[in-house]
């Protein structure tokens, strides 16, 4: 079972959770591609770039799967959780300080 806690009405889970349990859940990245390509992702996860990649992406996903939403330090993946939220998603977390505090735990990284 993943531990997210909802901080301010967001749902978020802490890297070390995330890292611990990559096998069950989707990893959304809506970072830009030169971030995702160039800084690095989780295994795993896939690019739905914020705009017309992620509203595909939510367009098609189940609504009921636990997803994660990372970004370099959760601002944007934080307004996706919320967008998601907003499109009857139920199972959705922010990456609490994405990318940027994953790397600083040297948590594992596909480049």
């Amino acid at each position: 079972m993943i531990d997210i806690k909802v901080q301010n009405g967001l749902p978020e889970v802490e890297p070390s959770e995330i890292a611990k349990h990559l096998k069950d859940v989707k990893i959304i990245d809506v970072r830009r591609p030169e971030e995702y390509n160039g800084e690095g992702h989780i295994p795993g996860a896939e690019l739905a770039t914020l705009g017309p990649d992620f509203m595909k992406y939510v367009g098609t996903a189940p609504k009921d799967q636990l997803t994660i939403f990372v970004c370099k330090v959760g601002g944007r993946s934080a307004h996706a959780t919320v967008m998601a939220q907003d499109m009857g998603f139920t199972a959705v977390a922010n990456l609490k300080g994405g990318m940027d505090l994953w790397n600083q735990l040297k948590l594992p990284v596909v480049k």
